[in-house]
């Protein structure tokens, strides 16, 4: 059962007086922010804080401060990691009320949002300047979260993640400080590039209440298509060949059989049961037609069959719409389960090995899971299906994902090309980076945080 509210009588009563109905200690919206999409159980706060602008965020991080109450921001709550569970109790500050898009610089490529507003509502904004935002994770995220985790997605190939798109940042830090990370020039040297650090720094330096991003042009032509494949690694060696060719795909998606079979069921996609890519190209009408010829002819020296394209917006949106749909799909192989997602990226020179050996892996382990990636930078998600209340099944797929872990750091990859740490892979970490490193990480958390109230227990645990 969820504990009572235990914050300070005198907290509560001046964020009653602030914010009215805005605050609240109800359990059923406490229990709302206390789950999210990864495999830990529910984590509820003390109370909850809806914030409309930067004057009452900073006023809210104030009281923190001073009553010492962590404070976890909160979002669109698509996380996989438990970035958003309040570990050590506390207040979630939701921001979905902060959701203006403040400013668009067409001229110069740029736009000015709170961190409310999500990848779609922008670009809906967006839809008569001829100008797009290419970050797309697949859930409707929020901008405040994008930037938190260092989100990327399925144009990453192309457009890249986060850290490539984030002009600026106003942060609102642990003691309540309004900090500008930069300008909008399209470069600077102007001391230490504070933007990138709290791109990913996951909600444990402050509070994002503000961020310039970068847009791009929308292409002359887009165009999609799938393609079959008679087994993974012909699938995976293609994609190796046409990125070491320097091809400038958009999006490069690979579907194992499994999240094919999954994918039939959720969205009736009626697709062979065989590996598959997932192509976008977008560029000049002449472009295009280079790109797409020499594709077909990579995939075809590696028995893939014909392209089935989807090049109306309407086609394109259904094709990506299953593609991004996948995660709920595959519950659906087990009605009742629960996700364990792993998240690792290698370079790609080793992902071909690096999918072969956890493919191989996972048919030992006889356990459902999908495999799916953004193979086209490398990074793939293996998600294990467990139950929930087996604890032997999920040590079994958490040993899987060690695993699978160690053989991508191996390779010289990553634990996380783009969930983030939050509390699942804090180990990880270490592992990847070595503790000096991370020492590095906490030393600056303790210096912009040190009464440790920003999302605390998330990225290390101290």
């Amino acid at each position: 059962m969820t504990q009572p509210c235990t914050l300070p009588a005198a907290f509560t009563g001046q964020l009653d007086e602030l914010l009215g109905d805005r605050f609240s200690v109800s359990m059923a919206v406490r229990e709302q922010h206390g789950r999210d999409e990864s495999i830990f159980a529910a984590m509820p706060p003390d109370a909850v804080a809806y914030a409309r602008d930067t004057a009452e965020v900073v006023a809210i991080v104030k009281l923190c401060d001073q009553f010492s109450v962590p404070i976890i921001p909160y979002g669109a709550g698509s996380s996989l990691e438990g970035h958003t569970l309040a570990a050590q109790g506390g207040l979630t500050l939701n921001l979905q009320q902060m959701d203006r898009v403040l400013a668009i610089h067409a001229q110069d490529q740029t736009a000015s949002v709170q961190p409310g507003v999500t990848r779609k509502a922008l670009n809906a904004v967006l839809r008569d300047t001829g100008l797009f935002f290419p970050v797309d994770p697949g859930a409707d995220a929020s901008f405040g979260g994008m930037c938190a985790t260092r989100a990327s997605g399925t144009n990453a190939v192309r457009y890249g993640t986060m850290r490539e798109n984030v002009v600026n940042l106003t942060v609102v830090t642990a003691s309540g400080e309004v900090v500008k990370t930069g300008q909008r020039a399209r470069k600077s040297a102007a001391g230490y590039d504070l933007t990138r650090l709290f791109v990913g720094s996951e909600g444990t330096l402050g509070v994002v209440v503000e961020a310039t991003v970068r847009l791009h042009p929308l292409p002359e032509s887009t165009t999609a298509a799938v393609c079959a494949f008679p087994d993974i690694d012909a699938a995976v060696q293609a994609v190796v060949q046409i990125i070491q060719l320097g091809v400038p795909v958009a999006r490069c998606e690979f579907v194992d059989p499994v999240a094919i079979r999954a994918l039939n069921l959720y969205s009736k996609t009626g697709l062979p049961e065989q590996p598959h890519l997932f192509f976008e190209f977008h560029g000049s009408e002449s472009g295009l037609n280079e790109q797409i010829a020499l594709v077909q002819e990579i995939t075809q020296d590696f028995g893939a069959g014909k392209f089935e394209w989807s090049a109306s917006p309407e086609a394109r949106s259904k094709l990506w719409e299953a593609r991004h749909n996948v995660y709920f799909a595959a519950l659906q192989l087990r009605p009742g389960a629960r996700s364990i997602v792993t998240d690792v990226c290698v370079p790609i020179s080793r992902l071909a090995d690096c999918v072969n050996e956890t493919i191989e892996d996972l048919r030992r382990s006889g356990m459902i899971a999908p495999v799916v990636g953004h193979v086209g930078d490398g990074n793939f998600h293996v998600q294990v299906l467990v139950d929930g209340d087996a604890q032997s099944e999920i040590d079994q797929a958490e040993a899987l994902n060690a695993r699978l872990v160690a053989r991508a750091l191996e390779m010289d990859g990553t634990c996380t090309g783009e969930h983030g740490i939050g509390l699942h892979k804090q180990g990880f970490l270490v592992d990847e980076l070595g503790s000096v490193s991370v020492d590095v990480m906490r030393r600056i958390k303790q210096s912009l945080d040190p009464r440790n109230i920003m999302n605390p227990g998330k990225i290390f645990s101290q």
